[in-house]
This record gives structure tokens, sequence and C-alpha cells, in this order.
């Protein structure tokens, strides 16, 4: 397996303008320069994706470090009461490094972390995962490649942590895996894994044997390990393992011998998958939380039990059998009999949590019935910090908004700290410091605790001339307008999409924005107030599946949309109407000319369009030589009229950036830009009156976010090897006002703000 040390290292070296490499191309870019140098950081949302899991070490206070799983890994960092990502070194051919599966914090030598990483096991993700390793909790990494595929994005992914230290010799870590692989283990610290080969059961369980894709129907494997402190010392590994696996008939297994041999436990609970195994160490109780499924959406039924590790009897503490399966499960390690569960999911009316202070043999709820439809809870809930966690919503009760949770699968209290619990949801991590108050009938008070921690698939942005200084359309939390980067406000409501995919806003009269979305009773909307308010549309294309891509005209008297599954169509009268645009395929990008109201661009499958009537027709213009497949970005400059920048293709076929100065009549290729994939245009420079331009590319060799102040004719890459943040394919833009200010949209670390030193 390969070793590779990351670098932290920038690549920012001096560089100069190159020179024309031929007629009709653009000159070569440079790497680096003057204006490279930049400070990153995030246009903050707090939160917005599934944190499934929240790890704390067991022998240094205050260390605490959260997972994602699409998103990166995290550490608490308690001065500033913020988590610090510490995967954003990931670049863009291992995008799926940001996939964390599972984490595990040393408890003989608290500075080592590891963490197993990877999205997809199927071909959705082309590479393999990988066992990161640290020494200084996450600041610098050494990485091991794996001979297979990791899923810190696939079903199942909120089961109980994979990965774990031996807890006195913490040279030996195990990794439980999917995809049949089976147990692993390494003895040098992470660096070497080998295969356990004598343990029995690769796991059985698929959600859906039946899907093609190979997403749900993975076999979800080896599900969790967890060591029993009480069978090692100093100078002995640890003897007793117990190993969750996704199998409802042999779901646990055993060895007394350090991982010698293994043996199915006797008795274990069956019908059902573990997706906890919490072991309670001080009075030899081993706690199984269970589900009908393996999650993270879905459970309908579910049981907790609980080992006597000493007698080898099961007894069943299920504290309801409701419509839901048990999955966050957490032990007081101050007071180890006492515990809380959580419903896997409930969608309505609300996840429930259970407290024990007997090892099971009552509980309490989180809440209870009242006359309906009242609820009596024993908490409160303040989002403040993310006020949008109600997604504009006021539900009937017993309902409410904001929930308690949703795939509530990481559920830890503090091991030095009765009171203090924090917990992911499939938004945020909710916390609380007075857990304790339940249980002498106070009100346990919640509060979002996900500052610094931003997992969102960020779809779009814009950057007005006037108004908030941005607007985003984002995956699953909708979008939002951005008046203050620390403080997200509401997202996008009337109507409140779950995930906006489209936005644009009117050059010439900016206060015009459109923008479209996935739910909703209609996907599509106008403000002509900045995005303070929004008119949905009346009508939408016939055969609609999606929200698609969405255009206004420059002046905003007029709208191009293209949805997904139905005809492109325009309107002129805001939505209230719309007709099919002629010569188009389904499917196309459009985009508007940024200066002409009567032009708007599309393209597709290697050919540009035009339109000179506002939308209703277009035509194939005669350029050539342009990507015929793969992802297409483009956009039209500011301030002039017919000034088009496209970017986009594949691999190993047509990939790179194009300019059109003729309305798309015809492009000149960017020569030194191997690959780009998206196009954003911001403030000139001082002395330069074209717009600064910033993409997302690879240029001589280096993959990097990119500016060029000279109209393409060079290059400097902004970003460095610490700041590579995976994925940023989707999105990018400069801000009117700001010279040096760049927007990058992320798969799963937000909006990313960079600004000049």
């Amino acid at each position: 397996m390969q070793d590779a040390r990351i670098s932290r290292r920038g690549l920012l070296t001096a560089g100069t303008v190159g020179a024309l490499a031929g007629v009709g191309a653009l000159a070569a870019p440079a790497l680096g320069g003057p204006g490279s140098s930049y400070t990153w950081s995030n246009v903050e949302i707090v939160g917005g994706g599934f944190v499934p899991g929240i790890i704390f070490n067991q022998a240094e206070r205050h260390l605490v470090y959260a997972r994602t799983d699409i998103g990166g890994a995290y550490r608490w960092h308690r001065p500033t009461g913020r988590w610090i990502p510490l995967l954003d070194w990931v670049g863009w051919e291992k995008w799926g490094w940001t996939g964390v599966l599972s984490l595990a914090t040393d408890a003989v030598d608290p500075d080592r972390v590891y963490a197993a990483v990877g999205t997809y096991t199927n071909d959705w993700d082309p590479n393999n995962g990988a066992i990161l390793r640290s020494r200084d909790r996450g600041r610098t990494w050494k990485v091991t490649e794996l001979p297979f595929k990791v899923g810190g994005n696939m079903p199942g992914r909120g089961m109980a942590e994979r990965l774990a230290i031996d807890p006195h010799r913490n040279s030996t870590l195990y990794l439980g895996t999917s995809s049949g692989n089976g147990l692993w283990r390494s003895t040098d610290f992470g660096e070497h894994w080998a295969k356990v080969a004598n343990f029995p059961n690769v796991g059985t369980y698929r959600a859906d044997p039946d899907d093609t894709s190979g997403y749900s129907s993975d076999n979800q494997g080896v599900v969790w390990v967890t060591f029993d402190p009480r069978t090692g010392s100093r100078r002995r590994a640890t003897q007793t393992i117990y190993v969750g696996v996704a199998d409802k008939a042999n779901p646990l297994y055993r060895s007394t011998d350090g991982g010698a041999t293994w043996a199915a436990v006797t008795g274990a609970p069956t019908g059902y998958l573990p997706h906890k195994g919490v072991l309670d160490h001080a009075d030899g109780y081993l706690y199984l939380a269970t589900s009908d499924t393996g999650g993270p959406y879905d459970g309908g039924s579910g049981q907790v039990w609980k080992l006597n590790t000493a007698t080898g009897e099961w007894t069943d503490i299920t504290p309801e059998n409701g419509s839901w399966g048990y999955s966050g499960l957490t032990i007081d390690r101050q007071n180890p009999g006492t515990l809380v569960v959580a419903t896997q999911i409930a969608w309505w009316p609300d996840v429930v949590f259970f407290r024990s202070t007997d090892g099971g043999a009552s509980w309490t709820r989180s809440w209870d019935w009242g006359a309906w439809p009242d609820r009596i809870k024993r908490y409160d809930i303040d989002i403040t910090d993310a006020p949008w966690l109600t997604w504009n919503a006021t539900p009937s009760l017993p309902e409410e908004a904001p929930k308690l949770g949703w795939m509530t699968e990481s559920l830890e209290i503090d091991p030095f700290d009765s009171d203090r619990l924090l917990y992911g949801t499939g938004a945020t991590i909710y916390g609380t410091g007075n857990l304790t108050d339940w249980d002498s009938g106070g009100s346990v008070h919640i509060g979002v605790q996900a500052r610094g921690l931003e997992e969102t698939a960020v779809l779009d942005l814009v950057s007005p001339p006037v108004g908030a200084h941005l607007l985003s359309a984002v995956g699953d939390v909708g979008g939002f307008v951005h008046h203050d980067f620390a403080h997200p406000g509401l997202m996008f409501d009337n109507p409140t999409h779950g995930s906006n995919t489209s936005l644009d806003y009117a050059e010439l009269a900016p206060q015009v924005i459109v923008r479209a979305g996935n739910g909703g009773s209609s996907r599509f909307a106008i403000s002509r107030d900045g995005g303070s308010t929004w008119t949905p549309a009346a009508t939408q294309p016939d055969g609609i599946s999606g929200g698609g891509r969405v255009a206004v005209n420059a002046d905003g008297t007029k709208a191009v949309w293209s949805p997904d599954g139905a005809a492109v169509s325009h309107s002129a009268d805001g939505g209230a109407t719309w007709s099919a645009s002629a010569g188009l395929p389904v499917g196309a990008r459009i985009e508007s000319d940024r200066v002409n109201p009567a032009v708007f661009y599309a393209f597709s499958a290697g050919v540009f369009y035009l339109s000179t009537d506002g939308g209703a027709s277009f035509a194939a213009t005669a350029a050539a030589g342009l990507p015929v497949a793969g992802d297409v970005r483009f956009k039209a400059l500011p301030g002039v009229a017919g000034d088009i920048w496209l970017a986009g293709g594949e691999t190993d076929g047509t990939y790179g950036m194009w300019h059109s100065v003729n309305s798309g009549a015809s492009f000149v290729r960017v020569t030194g830009v191997q690959e780009a994939d998206n196009v954003g245009f911001g403030k000139a420079a001082p002395h330069s009156r074209y717009p600064a331009i910033y993409t997302s590319a690879k240029i001589r060799g280096v993959r990097g976010i990119y500016r060029s102040d000279n109209a393409g004719r060079g290059w400097v890459r902004i970003n460095d090897d610490r700041h590579q943040y995976a994925w940023t394919g989707a999105t990018i833009t400069g801000d009117p006002r700001v010279y040096g200010r760049v927007y990058v949209g992320t798969n799963g670390r937000g909006i990313i703000l960079g600004d000049l030193c």
C-alpha cells in the first residue's frame, strides 16, 4: 500500500506571463506572481449536512472530533467555540477522501488521530479509500492507501466507529470494512494493514440487493469495533474485542485472545442490525442499539439490549417498541449506569431521546404526549446561530420547527462532564451543558454547536453589483442572501426549495434575481428587491422533474428556464406563463448576455447556440472544437456585449477553457489551461479595465484556483496545498465590488471565501 506525505508547502511560485503560443491562441499562463497571497475562510451557513460521528478522546478533556459524510473531519477548539477543519488539503484528484467513514482518537497518545476516508464504494468514486494518520491532532497527515474503496457517504455510514485503537497497545488498530472486505488490522500505528483472515463474517446486509448502481446493494459489512480495556495493561494488548457485523442472524463477534481467534457471541439478539455497541467497562455491560435497516434515512423498528460480559446474560432494555429503530447510544462515564439512546429516525412528529439512570431498567423520554396535539418537552432549543433550521416552516402540532433531530446516529456524553452532550443530525450539531437537569425535572437547554463546521454542497453563486455581496444556491438547505458572512439568516422562501439549483441576476437591473430549485410548490421564483422577497412562478413547463438552470436577461424583463425533464422555455411575465424556446435540446445550459437584453446563449453537446429575440428561439452558431462530453459551464462578461468564457470537458477528451468576443460565433482556446471547470468574474485590478477572471482549473499541470487580471493572458494560482477543498467545479465567482475577492462553491465544505492578504 502506498504511503505518501501530504505537503504543507504551497505552490505559490513566481512566474511571468507567457508569450502568445500561436495565431488565435491566448497566452500560456503562469503559476504565481503578485496578488497570489490569500486568506481563506467560509461564508458561514453553520452546519448544513449530516454529522454521523462525534468522537471524544477518553483521556484528555475537551479533545473532540466530528466526522461528516462528504465534508471532511473537524476538531473542536474550545477557546473559540468553533470546529477546525482538518481535511482542506484534500485535492481535486482524491476528492472522495473528504468522506469520512470513521475516526479514532488515541487515549494513550492524544496527539494521534486516524481517519478512514473515501466517499463511495461503487464507481461514483474512482479512487480507493485510505487511512489518514496524524501525530499532531490533524494539523498534518500521512496517508496509507487501501486496496479497496471506503464509503463515507454510503448507506450505514452512521453506525458506530469502524476504526478503533487498542487502548493499551496503541500501535494496534482495527478497521471494519464494507463490500465484503471484512476486518483489517494494523500493528504499526496505521502505516500498514492486513486482513484478519480468520474473522468469520464479512456481513450480509444490503439495503436493496436489486440496486444496479451499487449504492444500496453494497454489503454494509463490519460496522464497529469495541475494546474491553479491563482485559489489557500497559504491557499487554487488550484481549477482549467486540465487533458488530451487518448480519441480522449473527450480529456480534468477540475475541478473548487479542484478536487471534473469533467467535459469535452466544445469545446475541437477532433480527436487527447492531448500530452501536458501547461498553460500560466500570460495571461490565455491553450495550447494543439496533435497527431493522442500516440507515441513515430509514429504520422502522429496533431494540436496545445489554450483555453482562461476566455471566453472558442478555437483557432486553428497549425503552419503547415504536415505529423506529435505535442508533445513537452513549454512556455517562462519570456515572456508568446512566445512558441515553436515540431513535435512529422518526420523521413524525420528531425523534425521541430516552434517558436511564439505572442501567436501562427504567427510562424517561425527552418529550411526552400531553393533551392532543400538545407535547410536554424536557428541553428547549436555541437556533440563533442557524435560524434556517426551521426550513421556513410553521407546522401544525404535534410537529414543531426546529425539530429535536433526525438521523440522530451520533450522540455522545462528554466522558469528563455529565452535563455536556453533543449530537449530530442531518443538518447540524446540537449540544447542551445542563443534561443532568433532565433528572430533576428541569429543562435541558439545547443549542446549535456547529460554528466552524460547514458541510453544504454549493450548486450556484452570484455576486451582484448592488445589494448583498453574495447569494447562494445550496443542496439540501435551499440557499441564502448573504448580507453578513458570519450569520446566515433564513433560507430563501416563497417557495422554500430543499435544494436551489441555479441563480441569476439582471446585470443592468441587479435587484431582479431569478432562481430554480427542487421541492416546494413551484420550482421557479423571481425577486425584484435583491432577494428580500420572492414571487413563485404561477405555472411551469409540462414534464418538469427538477429545477435545472435559469437565466434572466440584462434588463430583467425576460427569463429563460432549462428545467430538468422538460423543454427549455421563456417567460416575459415573471413566470406567470411559459412558452417553449425553439431550437434547443432538453437540458441545454443557458446564460444571458450582460449588456444586450435581447440576447441569450445556450450550450449542449459541443454546440453553442444564440438567441437574439429574448429566448424565444435559438440557432446553433458555427463555433467548433468545443467539448462534446463532460460538464461544461460558461458565462458572459459584464459590461461587454458578446464576450463569453467557456470551461469544461472531460479527462482524456476535449477539456479546457475557451473565449469568444463575437457572441459565440467562434471561440479561441486558452492555451496552457489543460482543464477548467468553471469561470467567474470580479472587480478589475487597479489600473485595469477588464474584469478579473476566476476559475477552478489545471494549469501547467497544477490543479488549483486561479485568477487572471489581463483577460486570460496570464494567471496566478491563488490557493495553496493546504487550501484545496477537494472538488470545486460547480461554481465560482468574483465580487464586482472588491478586487481579488473570490467565492468558491465546494461539494461538502460550503462556500469558500478568498480575500487578498
